[in-house]
C-alpha cells in the first residue's frame, strides 16, 4: 500500500482529496493543528498527528513516521471571508505557509526518502505580458515573492521529483464564490480531479488548473492528465 502524507487535509482541497485517496487504497497519513480535527480524521481511516507546519521537528517526526512516497502539500491561511483576503496579516500569514512552511515540508520529504512532493499554488501570478499565459512564463516577483519561494523549493530540491498544481480562483461549495469569478477561475471539484489525476499518473512539473477565459492556457493539464476545467 503506497504511503502519501498531506498537510492540509482539512482544507477546502485537502477535505475533498483526502476520501479520494483512501478509496484508491492509499495509507493517508495527515498533519494538523487542531486535535478534534485530528480525532475526526482518524474517524474516517487516516492516520493523523497534531503538530505545527512551523514547528521544524513535529513535521519531521510527523512525516518520518508516516515514509511517504508522496508528501502533499495543501495548506493555506486565508481568511473565512473573501472580504478579508486583501486584509494585510492575512497575507502575511499564508507568505508564512509558503515560505516557512514549505521549507519545512521540504526538508522532513528529502529527510525521510520520500520520492515526490505536490504543491498547491495559484494560476493568477504571473508578471504582466502576452496572455494566455503558460506555465514557462514569469511570475510576478513584485506581488508573488511567496509563490516563487514556494514553487522553487518544491521544483528545485533533489532527488525530489516535485509538482506544482496553479489553481484558478476556487468556485463552488465551501470555497469564497458560488459562481466563477474573474478571469481565470477553477471549480473546487474539478481542481481536486485533477490532484489526483497528477498524483496518480506520476505527473511532474507545473500545471495550470484553470478555466480557459483568456489568462491562463490549460494545454498541458489537458495533454499530460487528461483533464478537461
Amino acid at each position: 500500500m503506497t504511503s502519501v502524507f498531506i498537510a492540509g487535509a482539512t482544507g477546502v482541497i485537502g477535505s475533498r482529496l483526502t476520501p479520494l485517496l483512501l478509496a484508491a487504497g492509499y495509507a493517508v497519513h495527515a498533519l494538523t493543528r487542531d486535535a478534534a480535527k485530528a480525532r475526526d480524521l482518524e474517524t474516517r481511516g487516516v492516520h493523523a498527528v497534531v503538530g505545527d507546519v512551523f514547528d521544524a521537528g513535529a513535521v519531521r517526526d510527523a512525516v518520518a513516521s508516516a515514509q511517504p512516497e508522496l508528501v502533499i502539500h495543501q495548506l493555506t491561511d486565508l481568511p473565512h471571508s473573501r472580504d478579508e483576503r486583501g486584509d494585510p496579516a492575512a497575507l502575511a500569514r499564508n507568505a508564512r505557509i509558503r515560505i516557512e512552511g514549505t521549507q519545512h515540508l521540504v526538508d522532513a520529504a528529502l529527510e525521510s526518502g520520500a520520492k515526490r512532493m505536490l504543491a498547491q499554488s495559484i494560476a493568477f501570478a504571473y508578471a504582466d505580458g502576452p496572455e494566455p499565459h503558460v506555465e514557462t512564463d514569469p511570475l510576478d516577483p513584485a506581488t508573488r515573492g511567496s509563490v516563487i519561494t514556494l514553487e522553487r523549493l518544491v521544483l528545485e530540491s533533489p532527488p525530489l521529483i516535485g509538482t506544482v498544481l496553479r489553481y484558478g480562483s476556487l468556485y463552488g461549495s465551501g470555497t469564497w464564490f458560488d459562481e466563477p469569478a474573474g478571469n481565470v477561475p477553477v471549480q473546487i471539484d474539478a481542481a481536486v480531479r485533477a490532484t489526483m489525476l497528477a498524483i496518480e499518473r506520476g505527473a511532474t512539473g507545473v500545471f495550470n488548473i484553470a478555466e480557459e477565459r483568456g489568462y491562463a492556457d490549460a494545454g498541458r493539464a489537458k495533454n499530460l492528465l487528461g483533464w478537461r476545467p
